[in-house]
């Protein structure tokens, strides 16, 4: 079937494209991994499409996590149209702690959704689990133009709520290990997989970043999981697809010279200025992988109890060491496009090289076998955009990581 019809999702027009359409977000890709790898010669393919393609610098969505900006991908638009504003939140319904990864959270069609009403085939493969759900929300499986896995789980995949059954069987891979560079080449290795067999309208490649909590863009362990990539990227653009390369968040040293975690805790603070667990400091990037980052990221919301001056604990969060913003819900909504009853009273982000956390107490950091390397700031807000065709594009920070779709769907309309 043929198909020609552009696509509408959330308020913004895709053009149906003439060659399969893809988008790779590179979790945690802070642009100078590219660099030194590029340098060292070991990506000629990623180099090329930078030379004769287009390359540029975009924003990723604040806070600067994997589930705001793999939805806002998904969706081409921000957290306040979304609705998924962290990785974990206060369920304003129940007010209990949960991981936002439950469809119900979902406040906008995905894109792919779209794609796959309007007629498209379209294939998403995540590394982890926590996101397949989210990403795959509103596909049907009983065509054969869908196909939604995680690496995490492709052992255990079926036709009937993946569109393919054991996954990994299906491409020749063991399931790999949640805490691996495998499991993202599971990723890319599905997706040439796909790309030559199947031929996917849009196809989405989201991998995760545990090579980059544990190594720095010098070291040749995150120099060896680019070139990796970069073979598995000359397969997909050897087939003719219009690719762009992207990223969900950055990524940046939080510790001090000796290696040990640089935090400041808050829920510590809050607890001096206003008695005892009476406010309660939300970490967004917390999720069931603490191996990654001790769930210490750049960015906290918080609740305040009722009666609080508010003016004057923002006035403290800000005299304090390492805290950069304070922002009130309503700063926060209107300069970071959060939705407004999910972020708590307060929005704190903190600086380059340090952490927010709650108590001191209640963070295990015995996982963490390297110094701390985390995200969620506007420190690791800068992602790489690559696309393998020439095209017109804005200049960061105009540019936005959710318009990847946008731009793979138009070059590869062209």
């Amino acid at each position: 079937m043929t198909l020609h019809t552009p696509v509408e999702a959330n308020e913004r027009v895709y053009p149906m494209p003439r060659v399969p359409a893809i988008a790779i977000c590179l979790d945690g890709c802070e642009p100078d991994y590219l660099d030194k790898a590029i340098a060292d010669g070991l990506m000629p393919t990623l180099k090329r499409m930078r030379e004769t393609g287009t390359d540029r610098l975009a924003h990723s969505v604040i806070p600067s996590f994997t589930n705001p900006n793999n939805l806002s991908i998904a969706t081409g638009r921000p957290p306040s149209v979304h609705g998924i504003c962290g990785n974990y939140l206060i369920d304003p319904e129940t007010g209990e702690e949960v991981m936002m990864n439950d469809v119900r959270f979902l406040r906008a069609p995905t894109l792919f959704k779209q794609f796959y009403d309007a007629g498209a085939k379209v294939a998403i493969v995540t590394a982890k689990d926590k996101l397949r759900a989210l990403l795959g929300a509103g596909l049907k499986f009983d065509e054969d133009r869908a196909r939604c896995f995680s690496a995490e789980r492709s052992d255990s995949s079926t036709a009937v709520e993946h569109g393919q059954d054991k996954a990994s069987a299906w491409l020749g891979l063991p399931q790999p290990e949640v805490y691996s560079a495998d499991l993202s080449e599971f990723v890319f290795a599905a997706g040439v997989k796909l790309l030559k067999d199947w031929q996917p309208d849009v196809m989405y490649l989201t991998t995760t970043d545990y090579v980059q909590h544990k190594f720095a863009p010098e070291e040749a362990e995150a120099k060896s999981f680019y070139e990796m990539f970069d073979r598995y990227l000359t397969e997909l653009d050897a087939m003719g697809a219009a690719i762009v390369v992207t990223a969900d968040h950055g990524m940046k040293p939080k510790h001090h010279t000796d290696g040990s975690p640089n935090v400041v805790y808050v829920q510590d603070l809050m607890d001096q200025w206003l008695g005892k667990d009476a406010a309660r400091v939300i970490l967004p990037i917390t999720d069931p992988y603490v191996v990654h980052h001790g769930a210490l990221g750049s960015f906290a919301t918080a609740y305040l109890p009722e009666g609080a001056n508010r003016a004057d604990v923002i006035a403290k969060l800000q005299a304090t060491d390492g805290i950069t913003h304070v922002l009130s819900k309503e700063e926060a909504i209107a300069q970071f496009e959060l939705p407004g009853d999910r972020i708590g009273d307060l929005v704190m982000v903190s600086g380059e090289n340090i952490c927010i956390g709650t108590s001191e107490h209640r963070h295990d950091l015995a996982a963490l076998k390297e110094p701390l390397r985390s995200h969620g700031g506007l420190t690791e807000q800068e992602v790489p955009f690559i696309v393998n065709r020439r095209i017109d594009l804005p200049s960061q920070p105009e540019l936005r990581n959710f318009d990847a779709f946008f731009y793979a769907t138009t070059a590869a309309a062209l």
